[in-house]
């Protein structure tokens, strides 16, 4: 099948210049995975789904390892099954000064948004 482009896809590469973790938020099957693993695939950026069971227990368990096993720049897809990354990759993105750390997706929730630490800069 053809990739078809998305319309977000300019202002998604916009706010991930300037932002240094940018969050895919939406309804499922609308596109949002399809279309960073488009853009992921032009980077060095590794892509994991947290719909994966092990990836998502090793993500639940022990956070700080995942994130050093899957280094930035990385695609997290369907964070929301391991909110334990958020914590984690708040901490990687006061340490650093790189942009476009992290593209996590999600559905949008209250709960998610309270866990991302929603800020009108670095959700899409």
């Amino acid at each position: 099948m053809e990739y078809r482009k998305r319309g977000p896809e300019r202002k998604f590469l916009k706010a991930s210049q300037t932002c240094k973790a940018v969050m895919v938020i939406g309804a499922g099957q609308a596109g949002k995975s399809t279309m960073l693993k488009q853009l992921a695939r032009d980077q060095k950026r590794s892509c994991v789904s947290m719909d994966d069971t092990q990836l998502r227990q090793f993500a639940q368990t022990d956070p700080k390892l995942f994130l050093q096993t899957y280094q930035p720049p990385v695609l997290i897809d369907e964070v929301r099954k391991a909110p334990e990354l958020f914590e984690r990759i708040r901490i990687i993105c006061g340490e650093s000064e790189e942009r476009g750390l992290f593209w996590p997706t999600g559905f949008r929730s209250k709960k998610l948004m309270k866990k991302a630490g929603d800020s009108p800069s670095n959700i899409i």
